[in-house]
């Protein structure tokens, strides 16, 4: 079987399949994803869009295994273009770190599937080993790590899993003239309503920020943040917690309207800085937007 390539190479998706009662793959993928038809999952399987962890297409009828590695090309009919602006600071055998202009999402989701910044650096690369290590929110800008191939990205992986890499962020918001710092917030996050939004409540932290001042500017202060854990926008929720809500956020702390993007006024907060010791090399390393 044939496998159907879609324009600018765009990279498939990947899914460990969960645990389940089920006895196929198709059948795995229709529970977890239930808002796409199996009808559209089995034209996917027709069409050679549907692989295993080596990349050969699945049949329809291909036996469900817990904890397969899967890949699967997703497809979205109608896709809103993306600004450009993104731009590689750094490319070696290992990896690849790359800045991410605003508005961009990282890889698929929703409604992008080659407006991507992977399908970008794969275009340019020419590269479909590229995997990130990390995400960003849509709306942040800023440094995106890539393992390029499989032999090593567990090694970077664990870097990030065991908190052994450093990110800095830069953020525009209101003063906090009340507070002393650096600050360091910690609170509970849980899932808020809608599902994409998160919210504190009570009980034991499992999220910190370290929070200090760059530049106090009149009307709004330049940030410095550090989150020593990595929360579901968690700087977002932080700063909005003491009151001042990074300039440009439709999410926190009331959420605006979502139905367009406006690329004049975007959310002020960039990740500018990753430092880690080399895995490999053991080296300390630095990379700066």
């Amino acid at each position: 079987m044939a496998v159907e390539r879609p324009a600018m190479s765009t990279p498939p998706s990947r899914l460990q399949l969960p645990p389940g009662p089920w006895r196929t793959v198709l059948e795995a993928l229709c529970a977890r994803f239930p808002r796409i038809p199996e009808s559209q999952w089995r034209d996917r399987f027709a069409r050679g869009r549907v692989l295993d962890q080596s990349g050969a297409p699945l049949p329809l009828d291909a036996p469900y295994r817990l904890g397969a590695e899967i890949q699967y090309f997703r497809e979205v009919e109608q896709e809103p273009p993306m600004p450009g602006g993104e731009y590689v600071l750094h490319h070696d055998d290992h990896l690849l770190v790359a800045y991410k202009p605003h508005f961009l999402p990282v890889a698929p989701t929703g409604a992008w599937v080659r407006e991507t910044l992977l399908t970008r650096l794969v275009a340019l690369t020419g590269n479909t080993d590229l995997v990130p290590l990390h995400r960003l929110d849509r709306d942040t800008a800023g440094l995106v790590m890539f393992s390029t191939q499989p032999a090593t990205r567990g090694a970077y992986q664990a870097l990030f899993r065991e908190r052994r890499i450093r990110k800095l962020y830069r953020a525009v918001a209101p003063p906090l003239p009340g507070l002393s710092f650096p600050h360091l917030h910690r609170s509970r996050l849980e899932a808020g309503e809608p599902f994409f939004r998160m919210r504190e409540v009570e009980g034991e932290p499992n999220s910190e920020t370290v929070i200090d001042v760059l530049e106090r500017n009149g009307p709004t202060w330049t940030y410095q943040l550090e989150p020593v854990t990595g929360r579901k926008h968690q700087l977002r929720v932080h700063m909005a917690a003491l009151g001042a809500p990074i300039i440009g956020d439709r999410y926190y702390p009331k959420l605006q309207p979502q139905d367009t993007d406006d690329l004049a006024a975007p959310l002020q907060l960039t990740a500018y800085a990753l430092g880690f010791d080399d895995p490999l090399s053991g080296l300390a390393r630095r990379f700066a937007a």
